[in-house]
């Protein structure tokens, strides 16, 4: 749901969720609850499980706690001795090789690990699983963009600029680039809510 597979608002059956898993009800009943506690599915009675509209205060919440927090750990980062962004470099040409395959799911996966890596090059790596926590709806619409191999290079070249930034030790560039990204995908919000109505709620 995270990943938008299954679309907003989309019905969901623990029948055919435990049949098709090849188990019983019981951890699918269990999951769908912690599902529910994410706020990711709600369950109407008498009428069904569904799975979650997006909801936009918990998209521009989750922007402000991603903003806030990452231009910190970019600027920790930038003190701290030994600075070295090799393994940031890597992720990078993981990010140009899916770009080049065109395998979304791979990016996504780089791009998540190199913001996790500028929090652990701060010293808080903690701080990126409590964004990770709060994002669950931002990644839901970041998902719903459909992003393009163009869109995605456009990405890429905006995490290259935070890690020569990194490199540079250059705060106050740095800070700025790491915010104009962190809002990226909260500025794709009016036209994504629209083009799909439905997938929202306020």
């Amino acid at each position: 749901m995270r990943d938008l597979r299954l679309a907003p608002d989309a019905s969901l059956s623990e029948t055919e969720i435990a049949d098709r898993l090849e188990v019983s009800r019981t951890p699918v009943r269990e999951a769908i609850a912690r599902l529910v506690d994410a706020g990711l599915v709600h369950v109407v009675p008498q009428v069904g499980t569904r799975v979650g509209l997006i909801r936009l205060p918990e998209v521009e919440e989750a922007r402000f706690v991603r903003e806030s927090l990452e231009t910190s750990a970019f600027d920790a980062a930038c003190g701290t001795a030994n600075l070295d962004v090799g393994a940031l470099r890597e992720l990078l040409d993981v990010q140009e090789r899916s770009c080049r395959v065109e395998d979304y799911d791979a990016f996504f996966e780089a791009d998540e690990a190199l913001h996790s890596e500028i929090f652990a090059l701060s010293g808080y790596p903690g701080a990126w699983q409590a964004v990770q926590r709060m994002k669950l709806q931002l990644d839901r619409l970041r998902r719903l963009a459909q992003p393009d191999a163009a869109s995605i290079r456009d990405v890429i070249g905006e995490h290259r600029l935070v890690v020569d930034a990194l490199e540079a030790r250059d705060v106050d560039g740095g800070r700025v680039l790491v915010s104009r990204h962190a809002r990226r995908a909260h500025d794709l919000a009016p036209a994504l809510q629209a083009q799909y109505p439905d997938y929202f709620v306020e």
